[in-house]
């Protein structure tokens, strides 16, 4: 018989433990605990059991047990291995729990927040998904076939988990070739439309500045990009309606001297205060759909020490006129560059008149969609004496000698001339234009009923002017519908007036509008765009006899009026 000592000697010695193998200290080292593996063992044993013996007893084909003390051990055990699951089960929600709240205090949660409007739970649980997923050289089990595989780059990853080499090669040969949908082609129109369309590839630059516009709520700071790079971000942005109060900061630094804003439409009266605070060397401004810019704003712009020489602004209805004058009478001797767009009554004869008197350095004026100026204003610019650059369209309904009078006093220095929608000027403003204007490489006159094809015929012909450039003659053509195919007075551009043009300005032509002048023959036409070896893009919108015209490679025709759409790129050598 055993003595306590002897006994207590045995217990003692079965707790001395020996050297562990390599398989337990790899176990050990990767946090798996052969308890927990034994648990959910018995955990999916006791599972199996159970339903075994709801499906016996659903059917009535159960049978007692021979052994009663059988029972008792199978009810032991499966109460200790549903025990052992909810512990499990526990152990994984808090760790679960605890990674999300780990989640939550990074920075990457905190930047995907302001950008997405989901729940925190649904993100936070986003995130864990991504940072779980199998990494290249980790193991993983096939989603079809259930092997053990390991990940690689090439790995294709799916719902419940990725695909081994076999399915991944049975899934390459099953998937079918998709036709390309009318998306790509719309794309490509959309940016013939806004004239960012290039024949060929994208090069790399483009490819980078797209991928950050795209990820743009990541960024913190753009760093020391140049300002083309800039502003190709800032159009991007703005083309996608993600320039707001958060993403502006991105583009406000103190060196800069520029601001462009593309799209102002989410940004607030605030927003723009905060553009002059932050820019102080601030030179040239360019804001389109500044709606929020206000009295308040220019206000506080004049009592700033800012001397800006270039101001674009665009769609600032909110604007007064009498605030207009106060800013240009404190700060107009600065300016060198005044464009004012969609402004309606608030920018008038007043404020055009007071021009010459405070803004003497002024060389380029842009006035678009005014409601409020006349012939009186018009006038007015003639007086400007270093006026270079000028472009008008005004709602109400303008004559023909304003601009005789403003061609006549400064045309010898007029780079640009734009009027738009002139329904009423005629023949004798062409021919002040080839009397008094040599320097002009721009030259835009669009919609005149009255200007006729002799009249475009003796502007070009012996005129002084070096080649243009850019040519925009949209829609002066006649208009009766009554008669919509007679034109017995040859009104408009046509055949003679196009052949003008062309001998004259075709070798260092560019841009070519001819958009609704229906009276061009096709013969003509083709005759000479191919006489322009700089030419890249005709517009012929509305020119039904412009049909089957052979384009040369590398230019493209729009708008021509037949199925293909409304493009032609050419192929022809």
């Amino acid at each position: 018989m055993m003595s306590n000592h002897n006994l207590n000697q045995g217990q003692h010695g079965r707790s001395i433990r020996g050297p562990q193998s390599a398989l337990t200290d790899f176990l050990a080292s990767q946090n798996i605990s052969a308890s927990r593996i034994r648990a959910e063992a018995q955990a999916r044993r006791a599972s199996a059991t159970a339903d075994q013996a709801l499906t016996a007893s659903a059917t009535g084909t159960s049978q007692p047990s021979a052994n009663p003390q059988d029972e008792y051990d199978e009810g032991v055990s499966f109460m200790s291995a549903a025990a052992a699951a909810r512990h499990a089960r526990a152990q994984k929600r808090k760790k679960q729990d605890e990674a999300i709240e780990k989640i939550k205090k990074s920075r990457a949660y905190k930047r995907r927040k302001r950008a997405h409007s989901e729940s925190d739970d649904d993100l936070a649980l986003a995130l864990l998904d991504e940072k779980t997923t199998p990494l290249p050289g980790q193991m993983s089990n096939c989603e079809i076939c259930g092997k053990r595989f390991t990940v690689t780059p090439y790995s294709r990853s799916g719902p419940e988990g990725g695909l081994d080499e076999d399915a991944n090669k049975k899934a390459n040969k099953k998937r079918e070739v998709v036709p390309k949908s009318g998306a790509a082609r719309r794309k490509i129109q959309s940016r013939i439309l806004d004239g960012t369309y290039t024949v060929g590839a994208k090069n790399l630059m483009t490819l980078c500045i797209e991928t950050l516009a795209s990820n743009i709520h990541l960024a913190d700071d753009l760093g020391d990009l140049p300002p083309p790079v800039i502003d190709r971000i800032a159009r991007l942005l703005s083309k996608s309606r993600l320039l707001d109060s958060r993403t502006l900061d991105l583009f406000l630094q103190p060196h800069h001297d520029t601001i462009k804003v593309y799209d102002a439409a989410k940004l607030k009266s605030d927003d723009f205060i905060k553009i002059f605070q932050s820019v102080p060397q601030l030179k040239k401004l360019k804001l389109r759909n500044a709606i929020q810019f206000t009295d308040t704003v220019m206000q506080y712009l004049a009592s700033r020490n800012l001397a800006l020489e270039s101001i674009y602004v665009h769609g600032a209805n909110l604007l007064g006129e009498d605030v207009w004058l106060a800013y240009l009478t404190k700060k107009g001797t600065h300016l060198r560059s005044l464009q004012i767009y969609y402004t309606d009554r608030h920018f008038g004869d007043a404020a055009v008149g007071l021009l010459p008197g405070v803004c003497p350095n002024l060389t380029r004026l842009k006035i678009c969609h005014n409601q409020q100026l006349s012939d009186e204003g018009i006038e007015s610019i003639a007086k400007l004496n270093r006026l270079e650059h000028l472009s008008l369209q005004c709602v109400k309904k303008t004559n023909t000698d304003p601009y005789i009078s403003v061609i006549q006093k400064v045309g010898s220095q007029l780079q640009t001339f734009s009027i738009k929608k002139v329904s009423d000027v005629d023949d004798r403003l062409l021919d002040a234009i080839h009397e008094n204007c040599t320097i002009l490489s721009k030259l835009r006159i669009t919609e005149s009923e009255f200007m006729t094809d002799a009249g475009f015929a003796r502007l070009f012909r012996g005129w002084k002017n070096r080649p243009l450039k850019f040519v925009d003659f949209q829609k002066c053509r006649y208009v009766d519908a009554s008669k919509p195919r007679t034109n017995e007075h040859m009104v408009g551009l046509c055949s003679q007036g196009f052949e003008a043009l062309m001998e004259h300005s075709g070798a260092g032509l560019q841009y070519l509008n001819v958009h609704a002048c229906r009276h061009i023959p096709r013969e003509a036409f083709e005759r000479h765009i191919r006489s322009c070896p700089n030419l890249r893009e005709v517009n012929v919108f509305g020119c039904m006899k412009v049909k089957d015209v052979r384009v040369p490679r590398g230019k493209i025709l729009v708008g021509v009026p037949n199925a293909v759409g409304m493009r032609i790129e050419g192929v022809d050598d």
